[in-house]
């Protein structure tokens, strides 16, 4: 079972309640998201594109910008260099229409993930330099590509990285972290040590995108129509990027993505809208959960399964015919990235159902018929199931290469920094990494990884976050509605959670094509009746319920003759059901006890 854990935080909740014109309960919700005074709460609710940070802040920012201007005068060809998932083809995009705009001959070139692994490499600069090409500029790549930066300088060529990773580091005397900084013309990153940048945690785009701000101001382009569009347009991408790249939606990151979102409505992208329509949300409003687990897969297939430069097209298409083809291609890309997925997820299932109760601290999993394009995922959804770090690897042209994918109390960057002997390649940050190695070094991998772990029998326990004990005759249609002035929900500010003692089920229907979601009719302690959804784990949902009443019990509740109540407690969130142009209260249980 999960631990549930209840916030209790303190505020002055009716102040903020009268002030703000919100209910307490909402009071207390932005309280627990350690928004704090007056000022805070104020940018919390009303913040807008003027609170965000100035990008001449970051390190080397003004200079990048100053040689870029030099080379569009020069007319220099330049060529951008980007990553294959969505925060890489967003950033390139924003970088090439940015770019195009302000007047230089510049192309997009995105590695393939398999025969050019992540960012910058020799291979590319050699077919740039084959191409004409005499300047690179990065995005969402490039602060650990040291040596071939220095490959690039060596060929006369102008390099200018823009990213968003973390900064390589030796250990030198005395514990003291020296940065590993590439020697190219200028090197953006918020995370650069000693950057007067007040908010490190932003994606590829968002760097990009403040990259042009400055660049714009440099240029002395006019920032009226239509440039004015051309940043509207680009924002929706810095948003999209953001949430898919898992960024935590709080700071200015919490305002992008809610300006991209009240953008993305007049947004004239026609590679962006064909994608929405093959998706089947025309009529939808667009939401976190779209960009994240709709949109955002299909750039992302592209990038594993075929080739990034596929999504991109996309994005600079103009053409609608062309467009929607594209995008449906993609779609079903997609489509077919999910059924390997899931069997990716059933062999390495196997795997860790092979220790037993021993299960290591840290999952090393070698799956070497694996696509390499979805270790990632499969390590994802490995890490949720069983609660330890994992790391998903498969065979790739030269030895061994995969992803990591990480919980709370561990810091997969700086594990990983202390075996980075065993690898002809690695990167990423405390979440994620991306490695590479020889073969024969996987078994030294695990062993090391799990002998320096420092990892407790609680940390591999699922906590359960809930904002506050709320009876469900406190909810009401109104207060999901006012709820909306926390949007957008995603990493950072989550989605509220409510625990309610008590809940008496009546009656329930298994529902979805695949019998994967349940309704039920539940009432309170009072008598006051609601209908409630569950599309969690159904199979460990029911083991919960025979084992508490019994099989024959479980049964009735689903055949309509139950005798007696079956009370749990839920954690649950409300929300409302719009049926026929009627709305109603309903119940979304999360987790149970």
């Amino acid at each position: 079972m999960s631990k549930w854990m209840v916030m209790a935080k303190k505020a002055d909740f009716y102040h903020i309640s009268e002030k703000f014109g919100i209910s307490p309960i909402t009071a207390r919700l932005i309280r627990n998201r350690d928004i704090i005074g007056d000022d805070e709460i104020e940018v919390f609710l009303k913040g807008n594109m003027k609170g965000l940070h100035d990008g001449h802040l970051m390190t080397d920012m003004d200079l990048a910008a100053l040689v870029m201007q030099k080379r569009i005068a020069a007319g220099a060809r330049i060529r951008i260099m980007g990553d294959y998932d969505v925060d890489g083809i967003c950033s390139s995009y924003i970088l090439l229409a940015g770019l195009q705009f302000a007047g230089a001959d510049v192309d997009c070139v995105l590695p393939d993930r398999i025969r050019d692994g992540y960012g910058l490499n020799n291979n590319l600069i050699d077919e740039a330099i084959k191409d004409g090409i005499d300047t690179i500029i990065t995005c969402d790549n490039g602060i650990a590509a040291s040596s071939q930066v220095e490959y690039a300088k060596s060929k006369g060529m102008t390099v200018v990285i823009t990213d968003h990773h973390e900064v390589p580091f030796e250990i030198k005397d005395n514990d003291v972290r020296e940065e590993i900084l590439p020697k190219a013309d200028a090197v953006v990153d918020p995370k650069r040590k000693g950057s007067a940048y007040p908010f490190a945690e932003i994606c590829g785009a968002v760097v990009a995108y403040k990259f042009l701000e400055v660049l714009f101001e440099i240029m002395e382009i006019d920032t009226t129509v239509p440039s004015k569009e051309l940043f509207k347009e680009l924002i929706v991408f810095a948003g999209f990027a953001t949430v898919c790249d898992v960024m935590e939606l709080v700071d200015e990151n919490r305002i992008i993505v809610r300006e991209a979102l009240k953008q993305i409505k007049t947004c004239r992208n026609t590679g962006l809208k064909a994608l929405i329509h093959a998706n089947g949300l025309d009529d939808k409003e667009i939401s976190c959960y779209h960009f994240g687990f709709v949109l955002g897969p299909c750039l992302n297939a592209t990038g594993r399964l075929d080739s990034a430069m596929r999504g991109l097209k996309l994005l600079c298409t103009e053409d609608r015919i062309e467009a929607a083809k594209m995008a449906a291609d993609l779609k079903a890309l997609n489509d077919s990235r999910k059924d390997m997925t899931q069997m990716g997820v059933d062999r390495a299932s196997a795997v860790v159902n092979d220790y037993g109760e021993n299960i290591p601290d840290v999952l090393v999993i070698y799956l070497p018929e694996c696509h390499e394009s979805i270790a990632g995922i499969i390590a994802g959804k490995i890490k949720e199931k069983y609660v330890r770090p994992t790391i998903v690897l498969t065979d790739a042209k030269e030895g061994v290469k995969g992803s990591g994918r990480s919980i709370e109390s561990y810091d997969m960057y700086e594990e990983l920094s202390a075996c980075k002997d065993l690898f002809t390649k690695f990167g990423g940050h405390k979440m994620a990494a991306g490695l590479s190695l020889p073969k024969e070094n996987i078994d030294e991998l695990r062993r090391r990884l799990n002998e320096n772990s420092k990892l407790q029998e609680d940390d591999f326990d699922p906590v359960e976050h809930i904002d506050m004990e709320m009876p469900l005759k406190y909810a009401s249609i109104g207060l999901v509605k006012e709820f909306s002035v926390l949007e957008p929900f995603g990493n950072g500010n989550p989605k509220p959670s409510f625990a309610a003692r008590n809940i008496h089920i009546m009656s329930g229907r298994i529902m979805g094509k695949n019998r994967n979601c349940a309704k039920y009719r539940i009432c309170d302690d009072e008598g006051l009746r609601y209908d409630m959804m569950y599309f969690g784990d159904m199979e460990k949902w029911h083991e919960f319920l025979k084992k508490r009443y019994g099989n024959e019990t479980v049964d009735r509740l689903y055949d309509g003759t139950l005798k007696s109540d079956i009370t749990v407690k839920a954690m649950y969130y409300p929300d409302i059901n719009a049926y026929q142009g009627r709305e109603s209260l309903q119940i979304i249980m999360q987790d149970y006890q």
